[in-house]
């Protein structure tokens, strides 16, 4: 089984092809194999990861930083099997350990907001699918780990932000929200439905094309998806009415880096949000002002992974200048209130 990145998995005709995750069982009350305990779980992300950005947010907005721990990679990719193979991927480090250079031996990353692995001392997330017997060969983030069977429980992230949902109200600070209501489960999974491709995994099928076939599909698809994006919001204080879900936490994770690395480094570069779609814009503004989200977004880990961890996209790992945007002025969105 040879390992692979995300930068591997690309089809005949250029196009990027993401592969489905490997580790799929599921926490739940009742279960035997993986039941709902305290202290039993482990969270594995990168601040930089938007599939494992979610996860944090939703288990911070649930309350339950005290009922499963948490591990924090650095954004810069390391070489995990030196001498044996050429793979690059997620690395742990403590905020006192010395900066890390990419792959390619350039530039001085700090690890500041890292967190190393607590529970299993590893080195690399390779070393956890490892110690899982992992049969897929790509060490992805998010990881959801059960510290009793040593195993990965679910490396899935739409899957751990249900089960982070629902599955610990027993232990959770905040049991009562649901981000996935039984009346609005339809509707998020149709919005899901076109988010996902189009523009949650559209930006990187622009950004990992290899054919400017491929790359001109999927920057057609991402901005016709905006554009519904943006008319829908025009109406919609959320993306399934006035109620904030999971649906919502999906699609920000995205638009959150979309002018910050992005329209740059995907070179998705047709419209920003800050300038060219207002309803878009303010929405983001008006969740990343939601405490338990702006928490869980670290400007320093998204633009320094993306720039520094692909060397054959940013040989020299030189980070973009450009002033961020200020996500903390006042929003428009309590016009569309109920």
């Amino acid at each position: 089984m040879a390992a692979r990145t995300a930068l591997d998995e690309v089809g005949s005709k250029g196009e990027f092809q993401r592969k489905d995750a490997v580790f799929r069982n599921w926490v739940r009350a009742g279960d035997s194999d993986f039941p709902p305990e305290a202290g039993r779980y482990h969270l594995y992300i990168s601040k930089a990861c938007p599939w494992a950005n979610r996860c944090w947010a939703v288990l911070k907005m649930k309350g339950l930083e005290n009922a499963i721990g948490v591990s924090i990679v650095h954004p810069t990719w390391q070489a995990t099997r030196p001498g044996q193979d050429k793979h690059c991927g997620w690395a742990f480090a403590s905020p006192s350990d010395a900066p890390f250079s990419s792959s390619a031996g350039y530039g001085s990353f700090p690890p500041s907001g890292c967190v190393p692995d607590t529970v299993n001392g590893a080195k690399f997330v390779r070393d956890l699918y490892e110690l899982a017997h992992d049969t897929g060969g790509k060490y992805s983030v998010p990881v959801l780990w059960d510290k009793k069977k040593q195993t990965i429980v679910s490396n899935e992230s739409a899957d751990i932000i249900q089960m982070l949902n629902a599955e610990f109200n027993e232990v959770a600070d905040q049991p009562s929200l649901d981000l996935y209501p039984e009346a609005l489960r339809a509707k998020i999974d149709e919005i899901n439905a076109w988010v996902y491709p189009h523009i949650n995994n559209g930006v990187y099928r622009c950004g990992f094309a290899t054919s400017q076939e491929a790359y001109d599909k999927a920057f057609h698809e991402l901005f016709t998806a905006l554009d519904k994006v943006e008319e829908m919001l025009a109406g919609s204080r959320y993306l399934c009415g006035d109620q904030f879900t999971l649906a919502d936490v999906r699609l920000f994770m995205t638009l959150i880096r979309f002018d910050c690395v992005y329209i740059v480094y995907f070179k998705t570069d047709k419209k920003r949000l800050s300038v060219d779609y207002p309803n878009i814009f303010n929405y983001v503004k008006e969740l990343y002002q939601m405490p338990e989200i702006s928490a869980s977004i670290d400007f320093y880990h998204i633009q320094t992974h993306y720039f520094t961890s692909h060397p054959h996209l940013n040989p020299f790992a030189i980070i973009p200048g450009r002033e961020l945007t200020d996500y903390s002025t006042p929003h428009d969105r309590a016009r569309l209130a109920a």
